[in-house]
């Protein structure tokens, strides 16, 4: 009986340490973001702030290079990542100690354009305006195309998840031309990243640390 209780006492622990082992697991892995995220505001964003019923509180405020906006009579509000309906609330939340029920609508009026990066053994590397949708392989030609010492079947595409996370997909495009088969061309979304290395790449990991994504981009 004795040894029973023994067992059951260790039974009891090895559960409890292997459960504590999935959560420290769980919580290390990067959250993927929704497929169709709301936009985050960013700096530089212009942004139009209304009141229905006091237009004397009427104003345009303008994201600074820290990520907040002057708004008047209330201290400085930091609103950077922030989606427009999180700001709406926030902006009324905090006018509602000067107005009695404040009305609030908020318009993005001037934000900075849609963009990816194209860099490495490309025939002309950099930034680039996204203009619709666009796969991959349609990037790569806005950039100049492949170079003769490009390694097609060893594409890389950069997503930032996070501050922390960038997810990392790895492509062959070599064997898409030769199949003549673009269903695994992916889409390219703001701000990804397509690399385009020059020798063979032989293993990367599917997610990776943000700060290690700047080793790939053309401006450094």
């Amino acid at each position: 009986m004795r040894y029973k209780r023994v067992f059951q006492a260790l039974l009891g622990i090895l559960v409890l340490l292997n459960a504590g082992a999935a959560i420290a697991q769980r919580s290390s892995e990067p959250v993927l973001q929704p497929s169709h995220p709301r936009y985050q505001l960013r700096i530089g964003d212009t942004l139009e702030i209304s009141f229905r019923f006091t237009p004397d509180f009427n104003q345009t405020a303008v994201i600074q290079p820290d990520g907040y906006i002057n708004l008047r009579d209330l201290p400085d509000m930091h609103v950077a990542g922030k989606t427009t309906p999180e700001l709406t609330e926030l902006i009324r939340k905090a006018y509602s100690h000067i107005l009695r029920d404040p009305v609030v609508t908020v318009t993005l009026k001037d934000f900075e354009k849609p963009y990816f990066v194209a860099g490495g053994e490309l025939g002309r590397p950099g930034k680039f305006e996204l203009r619709g949708e666009t796969t991959v392989l349609q990037a790569i030609e806005i950039a100049g195309g492949f170079k003769d010492s490009s390694k097609h079947s060893q594409v890389l595409l950069f997503h930032r998840l996070s501050d922390q996370w960038t997810e990392v997909k790895k492509l062959d495009i070599k064997a898409m031309l030769r199949s003549a088969d673009l269903r695994e061309d992916p889409g390219v979304r703001p701000g990804d990243l397509i690399y385009v290395p020059k020798n063979a790449i032989s293993k990367i990991k599917p997610f990776i640390p943000t700060a290690s994504v700047g080793m790939y981009t053309p401006y450094r």
